[in-house]
């Protein structure tokens, strides 16, 4: 068997035949099976087997009556009920194309990949296919967040939202995976260091039904980014309040002997942003220095940045002490606050990435705590 591509389903009926239609178009002459992983409610396990019953190429359902892990959960008992070791996961939906199938294949037997991720975002790739601006600016703004808490693992990825890619079955520790998303290939390039290599697709609109996108998976989403990545966020928040704290106590010292708040301010940011600079660089960043470049180099980058960003904030300070009315502490505080994320983001994707030299001769750590850090 040369490949057995893993359909999470829930509710997807009317995609089915369509979906078994083009995966056999597109992969002539290989030994292929399609596994339907089923947690539907309605009749998509009947027309699974009505279609299976006429299809050329190997079609088989696993309907889960308990579905622990919600997709992810499906994905992993998918992998685990495989005939191939390279398994290829991709959504029910038709959003992702079948036809790219193929080419996940061929790159993948090239040998120097664990992973072959489809990618939106790398060229020749699209998202038109997602419903709205709205949807493609939260997309973007995960992956970048996602990118953020995972420097390292995901340095070589440009897509690790994506639920359409090939995995050799033989690079996984399957039963290590703990699924409590449906982001599960964030979930495998977290856990251990994996050769990624990527081919360009673009996200197709829906062929049928409805998107299953909603608040309560953004939260889950979010559920699981935290508990994959909690060590190095938290870090920098400790730092980043600690910081806070001190901004806010340099602020009321120095209003408190008379000296103009605006002027209080920029004195407050520019120690606040060398001491958090010095947190970060011994502290939270530390097990990074030693492939992120020079240290001169990662402060002019911090620096600079934290500078901007004061010149930024600083105005929207103005703006909310005298036009909100607000006190200049409780002003400085949501100011702060809203500046947490955007540095995290910045500092993990610029300032502390890995330089492309060095990045080959790392040790590839084998566990989620040898990453904890990182």
């Amino acid at each position: 068997m040369d490949l057995s591509v893993i359909v999470p389903t829930f509710n997807e009926g009317p995609n089915v035949a369509e979906l078994v239609r083009r995966t056999t178009a597109a992969l002539p002459g290989r030994a292929v099976e399609i596994l339907f992983v089923d947690d539907s409610t309605d009749d998509t396990p009947d027309i699974i087997r009505a279609v299976a019953a006429q299809a050329s190429i190997p079609v088989r359902l696993l309907h889960r009556d308990q579905p622990v892990g919600g997709l992810g959960g499906a994905v992993v008992d998918g992998i685990r009920a495989a005939a191939s070791d390279f398994c290829v996961v991709m959504d029910g939906d038709l959003q992702h194309p079948p036809e790219v199938i193929a080419e996940l294949l061929a790159r993948a037997e090239m040998g120097d990949a664990d992973v072959v991720v489809a990618s939106r975002y790398i060229a020749g790739g699209t998202s038109d296919g997602l419903a709205n601006a709205v949807r493609t600016l939260v997309s973007r703004g995960s992956t970048m967040l996602t990118k953020a808490m995972f420097p390292r693992k995901l340095h070589n990825c440009s897509d690790p939202m994506t639920g359409f890619f090939l995995i050799d079955r033989t690079s996984l520790d399957v039963e290590g995976l703990r699924p409590r998303g449906f982001k599960i290939l964030l979930e495998i390039l977290a856990r251990k260091q994996m050769r990624v290599a990527e081919v360009p697709f673009s996200f197709a609109p829906r062929f049928a039904g409805e998107s299953k996108a909603s608040f309560s998976q953004g939260m889950r989403f979010l559920t699981q980014l935290t508990m994959l990545r909690f060590g190095r966020m938290s870090a920098f928040a400790v730092v980043g309040g600690i910081g806070a704290v001190a901004n806010l106590l340099i602020t009321w010292a120095l209003t408190g002997i008379g000296v103009q708040y605006l002027v209080a301010s920029v004195i407050a940011s520019v120690l606040t942003i060398i001491g958090n600079f010095l947190a970060l660089e011994y502290l939270v960043f530390a097990d990074m220095r030693a492939e992120s470049g020079l240290m001169r180099h990662r402060f002019v980058k911090s620096f600079t940045f934290n500078g901007i960003e004061a010149l930024v904030r600083i105005p929207l300070l103005w703006l909310l002490v005298s036009a909100a009315h607000l006190h200049v502490v409780i002003a400085t505080a949501v100011t702060l606050l809203a500046a947490f994320v955007v540095r995290f983001v910045y500092h993990a994707l610029v300032v502390y990435a890995p330089k492309r030299s060095r990045l080959a001769q790392m040790p590839l750590p084998e566990t989620l705590e040898d990453e904890i850090a990182a």
